[in-house]
């Protein structure tokens, strides 16, 4: 988990989302951490790392699924489970990883019987926007939600089905 939280603040702080003292990255390192939720992790083997001396794989980018209760305010109930946390190193992004990671999400999903996914971005985060909206995602404007003054984030969901996999 210690690798997880890292690739998250550091793929954050990359992107300019949060500020390397912000108030949220001691939350988003440790999210998972209390085993509520599942953390899933891409990871690539040493001969397809930049570094060959490197012999054991390398996680490369995460993502999380965290079901009602502990989801956040934008969950209604049991039957929805929040996306928290995609991140993927700075210098592994752009190669697909972060739509790899949320499609085996997705699959996690609907095998734990989960009817709904919903999760929040900021405004700004309009790469991961586009990958959501092309996976399916739409917006759910009346969830948004401000968790602190002059921060809004924007709500997306998806219903899954027989289709989803």
């Amino acid at each position: 988990m210690p690798e997880v939280g890292d690739i998250r603040i550091a793929a954050y702080v990359h992107d300019g989302f949060i500020s390397p003292d912000s108030g949220y990255a001691p939350t988003l390192r440790g999210l998972g951490a209390d085993g509520h939720g599942e953390v899933l992790v891409a990871a690539v083997a040493p001969n397809e790392q930049h570094s060959a001396d490197d012999s054991a794989e390398r996680i490369v980018g995460t993502i999380m699924l965290q079901p009602w209760p502990y989801a956040g305010e934008v969950v209604t109930g049991p039957e929805e489970a929040e996306i928290r946390a995609l991140a993927v190193r700075p210098e592994a992004q752009g190669q697909g990883i972060g739509k790899t990671l949320l499609r085996h999400l997705l699959r996690r999903a609907a095998e734990l019987g989960i009817r709904h996914l919903v999760l929040c971005s900021e405004t700004s985060m309009r790469v991961a926007h586009r990958m959501y909206e092309q996976e399916g995602f739409v917006r759910l404007p009346e969830r948004d939600w401000s968790p602190a003054p002059g921060i809004t984030l924007l709500v997306y969901g998806l219903r899954l089905g027989s289709s989803a996999a």
